[in-house]
């Protein structure tokens, strides 16, 4: 298969580089050995050991000490990006310009500015790329949105979306760390950011207010507001339990998420005279399996980019997080 895209009807495996040895690298490593037309072929770090330990861990046959050969590695079709937000811009670069098709973690960047480059240079050299936003994939979100586009509940008139974690996190936890770009905003509040634009798109207005302590955000209250009438209530936390709901009101009924709207199993419907409707998913939302399918869904079609995960779509969710950041006052080192 070629690395950039592959052929309609072409069924075999779609080999996998995966870029990092983190958790979140484990664990979408773990939930591809559930896809039969998936086959991890290589990991890449910048440390050797590392790289060395996760192959055994997984079965891998190539292990890489640097990004650079793992883009490099002609076995790869696909590179997964799993690092901290703050270096995905070069690794994405690196793998787009070695001609490997890239699926990189969320949020796709640190910033729009650097967001903007690597999407360009993915045109330029015609190769695939997406953003790692599992929530559009899920089976149960993009039902959801077949209703709301159906007009289910009318026209779409507010969106309701938190995500806090209660902490207390180590000092030395990424989520802390600035260099990492870290804080609630980027890791937490692009998944309320990312539902309210799925269903909104991009906000005409931008309102925030935040409380930093040690160069990151901790506690985040966001309302954008559309040209539409409609606004999106939005928060993020590292500080607190919040419900990790979400909720879409339009002019005839509601859609109701319960905790863990981002990795969403089930829903329900409310409707003016209607009895409660209760939508649930095939199999269980906690799952990387969705967007990894999606990924060999458009790399077989020749594609270069995914309808469920548009690269315009990513850019403007960075425009509006950037925007969000400047209400708050966030800057990260080297901006």
């Amino acid at each position: 298969m070629p690395t950039s895209g592959g052929r309609d009807g072409d069924e075999r495996p779609v080999r996998w580089g995966i870029l990092a040895t983190g958790a979140i690298a484990a664990r979408f490593t773990e939930d591809l050995g559930t896809l039969p037309d998936a086959e991890v072929v290589a990991v890449g770090s910048r440390a050797t050991a590392s790289a060395e330990s996760f192959a055994r861990r997984f079965g891998i046959p190539r292990a890489h000490g640097s990004w650079a050969a793992l883009a490099a590695d002609p076995e790869v079709d696909v590179v997964y990006v799993a690092t901290t937000q703050n270096a995905h811009h070069a690794a994405v670069a690196q793998c787009l310009r070695a001609g490997r098709a890239v699926l990189c973690e969320k949020p796709f960047t640190l910033n729009e500015a650097q967001a903007k480059p690597l999407v360009a240079l993915a045109r330029e050299r015609d190769v695939f790329l997406m953003e790692a936003m599992w929530t559009y994939c899920n089976p149960v979100i993009r039902r959801m949105t077949e209703l709301v586009r159906d007009g289910a509940i009318g026209e779409v008139k507010t969106v309701h979306a938190d995500f806090g974690l209660a902490g207390p996190h180590a000092p030395e936890h990424r989520l802390l760390d600035p260099a990492l770009g870290g804080g609630a905003l980027l890791d937490l509040g692009v998944y309320p950011v990312s539902f309210a634009h799925l269903l909104l798109g991009e906000p005409a207005e931008v309102t925030a207010w935040g409380r930093l302590r040690g160069g990151v955000d901790e506690n985040t209250g966001m309302v954008l507001g559309y040209d539409s009438g409609a606004l999106a209530v939005l928060s993020c936390s590292l500080v607190a339990d919040t419900p990790q709901r979400g909720a879409v009101t339009g002019t005839r009924g509601r859609i109701e998420f319960p905790r863990g709207f981002f990795f969403a199993e089930r829903f329900v419907l409310h409707r003016a005279g209607a009895e409660p409707e209760e939508f649930t998913g095939p199999t269980p939302g906690r799952t990387f399996v969705h967007q990894a399918a999606e990924v060999m869904r458009a790399l077989r079609a020749g594609e270069r980019e995914s309808p469920l995960v548009p690269l315009e779509g990513s850019l403007a969710v960075m425009r509006t997080l950037d925007a969000v950041r400047d209400r708050i006052g966030l800057r990260f080192p080297g901006e």
